[in-house]
């Protein structure tokens, strides 16, 4: 079934000392962009990371992010205390203040505060990575409701077309008596003696350049051939773009041939139904 490239997932992992929030979130894109957002000490693992991306999510401008919040003692930054002291020295040097005061001003200084970057740990990089499946697995989840909406909304228009269809043909013989009624009132007009057999020749020409029966059959087929690609078990907005081309293609062909209001009254409603279905299709994976 198709799927949407828009789509949300998130997982949160609560571990001894962190707890770990993991989120993607995607849109559409003619290609896979991801965006990855990381403590400095996980960027050993950001290409596996956007390798598994890659392999489920395929298509769309991914962002990826992951934060952490430390909820035991442990942590990574530490006071510099040999550096604030003489930041506070310097300071008194400076300006009177009481010690809390000295201290708040030393602690925003440049190297005050160092972070210690840790390897990671192994056995807890196993449970992030497993967050970050059950994240992937709920965005393809999101993906897959937004795009059995989609479905349902291509359904609908592509039957639309297919009634307009419908009215296309069966208006097409009164079109047809009226191309060769306004042929004929034009020969009458000219009020001189016509050659009958040249014509019929004339005549059959162009209710010929006016056939649109090969348009009515190739359109009637690609409205099938959508409707089928839409159902298969592969999502392809790509290939559903194409067969939404050609369904123009034959739209357009039939609205200038047609030389007939009425018809190309139905012709302008059939396109502006494939409009709305083309701006859906940049959603689809």
């Amino acid at each position: 079934m198709i799927q949407s490239m828009t789509g949300y997932g998130k997982t949160v992992l609560q571990l001894p000392t962190k707890k770990i929030s993991i989120e993607l979130k995607s849109l559409n894109s003619k290609n896979l962009d991801v965006n990855a957002r990381m403590p400095s000490m996980y960027r050993a693992k950001e290409l596996d990371i956007r390798k598994q991306i890659a392999k489920h999510l395929v298509r769309g401008k991914v962002d990826f992010s992951l934060y952490v919040e430390i909820t035991g003692e442990d942590t990574s930054s530490k006071i510099n205390k040999t550096v604030v002291n003489e930041y506070i020295k310097q300071l008194k040097e400076v300006v009177n203040g009481d010690a809390t005061e000295l201290l708040k001003m030393a602690i925003r200084l440049p190297d005050a505060i160092t972070t210690e970057r840790d390897d990671i740990d192994e056995e807890e990089w196993i449970q992030i990575a497993n967050g970050i499946k059950e994240a992937i697995s709920n965005i393809i989840a999101y993906r897959k409701d937004e795009g059995a909406i989609l479905k349902q909304d291509f359904t609908n228009r592509i039957l639309t077309l297919r009634t307009l269809l419908q009215e296309v043909i069966i208006m097409d013989p009164d079109r047809i008596d009226g191309v060769r009624a306004r042929l004929e009132k034009g020969i009458a007009d000219i009020k001189e003696k016509v050659d009958e057999n040249r014509f019929e020749q004339e005549l059959v020409y162009y209710i010929e350049k006016f056939d649109i029966t090969e348009e009515k059959v190739r359109l009637d087929n690609h409205l099938d051939y959508f409707i089928k690609t839409l159902n298969s078990d592969d999502s392809n907005g790509k290939k559903l773009g194409f067969i939404s081309q050609e369904i123009g293609r034959e739209i357009n062909t039939i609205g200038s041939k047609s030389n007939y209001a009425p018809m190309q009254k139905l012709v302008v409603q059939m396109k502006d139904e494939l409009e709305k279905i083309k701006e859906q299709l940049l959603n689809v994976l």
